[in-house]
Parts: C-alpha cells; structure tokens; sequence
C-alpha cells in the first residue's frame, strides 16, 4: 500500500468522524445538555448512575466510569458510578442460567434504586439486554437515558432521555458516544466540584 493512500484515509476518515461531531452538535445540543444536567443532579442528590453496553459500548461505559469514580481533569472525591455486568463471575452466572438477555436487567433490579440513573449504550439502539436493563430500570423509579444512532428504535420506548446520533455506522456513533461522555465527565466536574 502506498503511504500517501494511507495518509489519505486518515485524513479522510478523522474529518467525516469530526463533521459528524459538528452535525451532532447542531441538531443533538438540547438532548446532550439535559442529559448532563440529570447526571449532574443524580450525583448531587445522593444517586448513583448505572452504565450498560455490549462490546465497545460496554468499553466506553468501563471508560466513563473510570473517569467518574477516578478523575477526569482534576482530583476531587470520587462520584458513585458503576458498570453493569463487570463482574465476570455474576455476567456468566446470569447468562448461564437466566440467558444473556437477562446480564444487565438481573442487575438493575439487584441494585438500583429510584432516584438512580441508568444509562445504555447501544448503537442500534435496539440491544435487548440494554433495552431490557432500561425496562426495569424504569419500573424501580430511576432515569433512564439512551445512547444510539440515528434511528428511532426500541431504546425511545424505554428511556426518558435519548442520544440520537446521527449516522448509521457503528464506528463513528462509538466515537461520538465516548466524546459525550467525555464532555459529561468534565461538566459533572465543573458543577459538583468546581475549582477556587
């Protein structure tokens, strides 16, 4: 392969992954500021903020809660977020004897409580683990908040709040998702723990 092809598709990949962040500011910045402010007041009130995902949505949500829980961009006291289905021993379990469908639901109605957020990452919007995490979610009195593509799917029926990206390709919705989590981080920051 030739370098300057390679180079190419770098260029040409990175500028359609930052015009579709251009795009998703435009038509998503009301969805993505309300959902920051739910997050921010779950935690001020005392909440805790559930994370749920499949592959690389159940890596981002791994990553934004390292952020929560560690820092993001300066050392304050660490916020209660978790991961569902991070402990390997309970995900087999549930999948074994419950089905997979059943990893993150089992959970939520384990620990979630109402007043608590439970946010899923799932790009087609229509992972039934997620969609079903989100379900009973619901039915225990926690917010619920969606992130997907661009698609209406199952996830608007069982969430009060959706991130609707807009595209259909995995990759660039993964990139935009992890980028809103990013921002999420540093505005809780910002809010609950402000500097000077």
């Amino acid at each position: 392969m030739a370098k300057t092809s390679i180079r190419d598709e770098f260029a040409q990949q990175l500028n359609a992954s930052a015009e579709l962040k251009r795009k998703l500011a435009e038509t998503q910045g009301d969805a993505m500021a309300q959902i920051a402010v739910a997050i921010v007041d779950a935690f001020r009130n005392g909440h805790r903020v559930y994370w749920c995902g499949n592959g690389g949505s159940f890596t981002d949500a791994h990553h934004i809660v390292g952020e929560l829980v560690g820092k993001y961009g300066y050392d304050r006291p660490p916020l209660p977020s978790f991961v569902l289905g991070a402990g390997v021993a309970s995900l087999t379990a549930i999948a074994n004897d419950y089905g997979y469908e059943h990893i993150f639901s089992r959970e939520v109605k384990a620990c979630v409580q109402a007043g608590d957020v439970v946010v899923g990452l799932t790009t087609s919007g229509n992972s039934r683990n997620v969609c079903d995490a989100l379900a009973a979610a619901q039915e225990l009195g926690a917010l619920t908040i969606g992130f997907s593509g661009e698609k209406k799917a199952r996830i608007d029926e069982v969430s009060d709040l959706v991130l609707h990206v807009p595209s259909t390709l995995t990759p660039r919705i993964q990139e935009c998702h992890i980028t809103v989590g990013h921002v999420i981080c540093d505005l809780v920051e910002k809010h609950l723990f402000p500097k000077g």
